[in-house]
């Protein structure tokens, strides 16, 4: 099984197909119990959607977590990915900006901001 994530964020890959889906099983931070995954859909020959879905309950300490500091970091990191993906296979380059509760996370938890 392999196994990943991004800063507190642990999970091991749980389900994956390269033209369908690829799931993730959150194993870190604590309290959170759940997946989140990416879905792709062929819609027509030249049209392709990709769902990102969170299914995943909390405690008390993780709602708190969630809230106030994955979540938003989280979702920068989501459209980011959406972004580099449509760029790959459009000519119109799209770059979301991170709103500046996102800078202030990076900054304090990495150092580092960009966007």
């Amino acid at each position: 099984m392999l196994r990943g994530g991004h800063g507190p964020i642990r999970y091991s890959v749980e389900k994956y197909n390269p033209n369908s889906v690829v799931q993730f099983r959150f194993s870190r931070p604590l309290g959170f119990n759940g997946i989140h995954k990416f879905e792709i859909k062929e819609i027509s020959n030249k049209l392709t959607e990709v769902t990102h879905i969170i299914d995943m309950e909390t405690d008390l300490r993780g709602a708190f977590i969630w809230l106030f500091v994955v979540k938003s970091l989280h979702n920068a990191l989501v459209k980011d990915a959406l972004d580099k993906l449509e760029n790959h296979f459009s000519g119109d380059k799209k770059s979301t900006g991170w709103n500046l509760w996102v800078r202030v996370l990076r900054k304090i938890l990495t150092g580092k901001s960009k966007k």
